[in-house]
């Protein structure tokens, strides 16, 4: 069985990035793909449920798996931790399944020191008054918070040359497609091609 590709996949808020990684899920697709499912200490809120959403732990119990590595990655966001945990990950992996990571840059990069065989993509808007309409038409967040959230927004789209992929959000199914074609490529490139097919290489070289 060959090993499972880990996608680290970063937007700025309102770019539709988890709309298009639901789309991605519901698609027919030649691979098996999951969405990694994140440690946190903050509360669950309504219509949320343990093991699908996140893994709500206590703070306490985050801070022994700080201490005991098991994070790929984590972080502080107003008050409460965030983690990816290494042995999830690794054991959707090992299965020959894809894996999604919806984190930021900052964690991202952590992901890429860790894991240096991850492939990385990152989702623009298709403007400014886009991202700004998508915001707003949320209903979540006044003035001042969209505000805030677009000054926040241009601070992350700065980091998009660190990734492997680029897409812009303008069209959704079309955005979906380009997600799709990303995932094929890189099983089809020489590294992933080569662990799968190693028996079949070796015999093909043989005198």
């Amino acid at each position: 069985m060959s090993q499972g590709i880990l996608f680290i996949i970063s937007a700025p808020s309102g770019t539709g990035k988890s709309s298009l990684i639901e789309g991605l899920l519901k698609t027919k697709s030649l691979y098996n793909i999951q969405v990694s499912i994140s440690h946190t200490t903050r509360v669950m809120r309504p219509g949320e449920s343990h093991g699908k959403h996140y893994y709500f732990i206590s703070k306490k119990e985050f801070r022994i798996m700080i201490k005991q590595q098991s994070f790929l990655e984590h972080a502080k966001v107003f008050n409460n931790y965030y983690g990816t945990s290494r042995q999830s990950i690794e054991k959707m992996l090992f299965s020959g399944i894809d894996v999604f990571l919806d984190i930021d840059w900052q964690g991202a990069n952590q992901i890429r020191y860790k894991m240096p065989h991850s492939k990385s993509i990152f989702l623009l808007p298709p403007s400014k008054d886009e991202l700004y309409k998508r915001l707003r038409e949320r209903g979540q967040d006044s003035d001042t918070v969209i505000s805030k959230r677009m000054e926040k927004a241009v601070d992350e789209m700065n980091h998009y040359s660190e990734y492997d992929y680029l897409i812009i959000n303008d069209d959704f199914q079309k955005a979906i497609n380009d997600l799709k074609t990303i995932i094929k490529a890189e099983h089809l490139c020489l590294f992933h091609q080569k662990n799968k097919h190693n028996v079949l290489i070796s015999q093909l070289l043989k005198n």
